[in-house]
């Protein structure tokens, strides 16, 4: 008997620190969103996994983060254009000293 009650007593302290954590109520909140979804995804665990991350996001969090990438990805082609340019440039000094 001493051992169902330390189990439970641990089981109790897990679902507090998911609480605490907000796990409880992200979980909830992508489940609600999949239950109220009218046509239903093929893979409901692929939706979970979608959505699980974008909880608490507004969609201006994620206009920005798109648009922060989308200069990342600019500026990563820029720099490595540059570095290319100045390869050829330390090869010519190279080859001709």
């Amino acid at each position: 008997m001493a051992h169902y009650r330390a189990s439970d007593s641990k089981r109790e302290q897990f679902r507090r620190y998911l609480e605490k954590a907000g796990v409880v109520d992200s979980l909830t909140s992508v489940l609600v969103s999949l239950y109220e979804k009218p046509e239903k995804p093929t893979n409901a665990l692929e939706f979970v996994k979608q959505n699980l991350g974008a909880v608490g996001q507004t969609s201006e969090d994620v206009e920005a983060l798109q648009q922060e990438v989308i200069d990342l990805r600019q500026r990563c082609a820029r720099l490595a254009e540059e570095n290319e340019e100045l390869k050829a440039k330390v090869c010519f000094i190279v080859y001709f000293k």
